[in-house]
């Protein structure tokens, strides 16, 4: 347990940014990854790039339940007994956590392979961007049980505080997912000309090969916890103990993703070109997560940890100080972005009319970046605190705001697609508000003994 006892006792600062830094390197070839796969179905035309806008948030979904909501709350669960000592106890979760993952890849799949029609028909699509929306999202789930288990045995290798294992071996999956993307998109070589599907067929290839490599890890190297998959008793109540934060954060997740596809499904009002621009401009905001992730699964981690040796003020330090590196971070790029959009709005096409629509999104949100990164990573340590209700309160806020900004700018005549983006950047500042001061005022610690 001699990691676990630096976790707690070593400086925060320096430990978040330790922890933090593989899990950053990782995310951001994991950003540079969902970059290449849109760059790609760029050169495919803008009705791909169209069908991918609609597409792509369910893609995020899959990986914010997994690897956020569900791997979030394995982490803090994992990690808390193993702050505890009960490595026993720890390794019966991993192994449940397992199942778990499996059961809700099923289920994941049943859901989108059965009512994905509707569901991108919901969000705006119709003919030939609904087709390609399908394409995308069939492939991607008929194989999404491979991104289930490697972001689960990902969240267990994390509560271990083994950071560079995972950040390494979702490196490896990331590489082999853009260079398979590109070779089924393209049909190269030997392998299909798949189109847009090809994008999603990268991602299945790629998250199997990490799950392959991290299963090897813990099942064979890991010193603080082994996987075992026989002489653990099959229960309920460890799922449960997970599903009970998971379900809960999975609501944050759910409203995080439906902000974006309210506005998505408005967008598609104004034209293929909005829609596309649009689509791109969001889905920076998409990309930010994994790289909040790297403070926030780090948050998670410590807290959790911290939470099992019962030093829960120590803990809500660990929380703000990586949700305050969050925030500068998602800053930056924000403000870089708003000053100069073209960085981005240039990479995916030379349509200048998709282009103009993503800049003017990226001017109007991205200053308020800021907010989203301290929210987000508020939410992920909640996840090691096991108190994640005030952090999804938060979120529902922002989708109401959205919702009912929307409906009424709606009923205006001639309303701007600007006045929408507008609404994006109001509900994440009430996010960050309302998660700020709940947290400060206790959420976390109220009923707790404190050391």
């Amino acid at each position: 347990m001699a990691l676990q006892s630096q976790l707690i006792e070593n400086p925060i600062g320096s430990t978040i940014v330790r922890l933090a830094s593989p899990n950053m390197i990782a995310m951001f070839i994991t950003l540079l990854t969902l970059m290449a796969e849109a760059w790609y179905v760029g050169q495919l035309g803008i009705i791909s790039l169209a069908g991918l806008a609609i597409a792509f948030p369910m893609m995020m979904l899959l990986m914010m339940f997994s690897a956020g909501s569900i791997g979030g709350a394995i982490t803090g669960a994992v990690a808390q007994r193993l702050g505890a000592g009960d490595r026993t106890g720890a390794e019966s979760l991993a192994l449940h956590a397992v199942l778990l993952a499996a059961l809700l890849s099923g289920l994941s799949a049943l859901i989108f392979l059965s009512g994905g029609p509707l569901i991108y028909r919901v969000l705006g699509g119709s003919g030939e961007v609904l087709n390609e929306a399908l394409a995308y999202s069939d492939t991607l789930f008929i194989g999404c049980t491979s991104m289930w288990l490697a972001n689960c045995l990902a969240a267990i290798v994390r509560a271990t505080g083994h950071m560079k294992v995972t950040a390494k071996y979702l490196v490896a999956g990331s590489i082999v997912q853009v260079i398979m993307a590109a070779l089924l998109i393209f049909g190269l070589g030997p392998f299909p000309k798949m189109g847009i599907a090809g994008a999603a067929g990268g991602v299945v290839i790629g998250y199997l090969v990490a799950f392959f490599l991290l299963l090897y890890f813990l099942t064979a190297q890991c010193e603080e916890i082994r996987l075992r998959f026989s002489g653990i008793r099959l229960r309920l109540a460890p799922m449960i103990a997970i599903l009970k934060v998971g379900a809960l954060s999975s609501v944050n997740s759910l409203c995080s993703l439906a902000s974006i596809i309210i506005i998505t499904a408005f967008m598609a009002r104004f034209g293929v070109d909005v829609l596309a621009g649009y689509g791109i401009g969001s889905r920076l905001e998409f990309l930010l997560i994994p790289l909040i992730f790297g403070f926030g699964a780090a948050s998670t981690t410590l807290v959790g940890v911290h939470f099992g040796a019962n030093k829960i003020r120590r803990a809500h330090k660990v929380g703000w100080t990586a949700a305050f590196y969050s925030a500068g971070m998602c800053g930056l790029i924000g403000i870089t972005v708003a000053i100069f959009p073209g960085i981005w709005a240039n990479l995916f096409t030379d349509a200048e009319n998709v282009r103009m629509a993503c800049r003017a999104y990226l001017q109007i949100v991205g200053p308020f970046y800021a907010f989203f990164g301290l929210a987000l990573c508020l939410y992920f340590a909640s996840q090691g605190a096991g108190r994640v209700l005030w952090p999804v309160l938060a979120v529902l806020l922002r989708v109401i705001v959205v919702a009912v900004g929307c409906i009424l700018l709606s009923n205006e005549l001639e309303t701007p697609p600007e006045a929408f983006f507008a609404l994006m950047a109001t509900g994440m500042v009430c996010q960050a508000i309302v998660s700020g001061i709940a947290i400060r005022l206790g959420a976390w610690t109220r009923g707790l003994q404190q050391e």
